[in-house]
């Protein structure tokens, strides 16, 4: 078993590219699954691409043998109601399944992204940590596949260091995820109002690098909030217009109206298999405060973030390099 071969999941994706790119500055070896066998991966020959399916986990413990790590990132992140039957088999059964893969292979430790969304919202003057239970409300489908595919990997008979980020922004959210799709709309023009509350945003980079200090240094069964800056709504339409030279939204939207155009969208949606433009479960997130505390990654895995307006400038620049605004 090579001592510094691992097996990665989700690294054509946007947070699993850069998490790739950050194993490979560390000298790692990549076993990365693709879907596809045209995939394009970087590496020089340290990295090889796996062709294969979460959907048949069983198939990969063959692949795996020899990997001492395991690092799964792969996973669905979307609000759109088309998506929500296939996101508990990808998030959920996926994870359970890939896990009892590795141990078959003889993997020794592995990482798993996961998601702020597995924490309670905070609360006025009281950021969210690991410890903040999670709303007892409606959950969105996206939030309770996460909490459920976390609880699956903690009880997973492979060690395991669980990684939950908040909002990440970069370059190469090609999809694009929900926050990227927020910097896209705000950059087309289509951010016409506001709410009230705000978000944690953090660099897509160094969530990245926070997952290579998981492995490295992370406390077994342990979770870890990796955030960036906690922002209200306003202030971050004001970091957005000054790098767009778009205005901000001047009108601020009660929750009652937002959530009557949410519901509106979302019967749009269903009937057209579309994607959302007030998309539901992202309302219903708005009306909670979804700032974090990450004191125990930045102690624990020296997780140091940096600028979350450099972080959102490389995304505005990589959309409009790649043409989408």
């Amino acid at each position: 078993m090579s001592r510094n071969e691992l097996f990665l999941t989700g690294g054509t994706g946007f947070v699993g590219s850069h998490v790739l790119r950050a194993l490979l500055e560390e000298g790692y070896r990549v076993r990365a699954l693709v879907r596809r066998p045209t995939a394009e991966l970087p590496g020089d020959g340290r990295c090889r691409a796996i062709v294969g399916d979460l959907a048949r986990p069983g198939e990969l413990a063959r692949e795996m043998r020899g990997c001492r790590y395991l690092v799964h990132v792969a996973g669905l992140y979307s609000f759109a109601p088309r998506h929500r039957p296939v996101m508990w088999r990808t998030n959920v059964a996926g994870t359970r399944g890939l896990l009892e893969a590795a141990r078959l292979a003889g993997v020794e430790r592995a990482v798993v992204t996961s998601s702020s969304a597995a924490v309670g919202p905070a609360r006025p003057g009281q950021p969210a940590t690991e410890e903040t239970p999670p709303t007892h409300g409606r959950p969105s489908a996206y939030h309770a596949s996460k909490l459920a595919a976390e609880r699956a990997a903690l009880a997973a008979r492979v060690p395991v260091v669980v990684v939950l980020p908040t909002a990440p922004v970069g370059s190469n959210d090609w999809r694009p995820t929900p926050t990227g799709r927020i910097v896209l709309d705000y950059m087309r023009g289509r951010m016409f109002a506001s709410l009230d509350g705000g978000m944690n945003l953090v660099g897509v980079g160094d969530v990245a690098r926070a997952h290579v200090r998981a492995l490295e240094r992370g406390r077994l069964r342990e979770r870890y909030l990796v955030g960036g800056q906690n922002l209200t709504f306003d202030q971050m339409w004001r970091m957005l217009s000054e790098l767009t030279g778009r205005p901000r939204p001047r009108v601020r939207l009660p929750r009652r109206a937002a959530l009557g155009l949410a519901w509106a969208d979302e019967a749009r949606c269903r009937l057209a298999g579309a994607d959302p433009v007030v998309p539901l479960e992202g309302v219903r997130m708005a009306a909670h405060l979804m700032h974090v505390d990450d004191a125990k990654a930045r102690r624990e895995l020296e997780h140091r973030p940096s600028s979350v307006v450099l972080a959102l400038a490389e995304a505005v620049a990589w959309y409009r390099q790649h043409g989408y605004a």
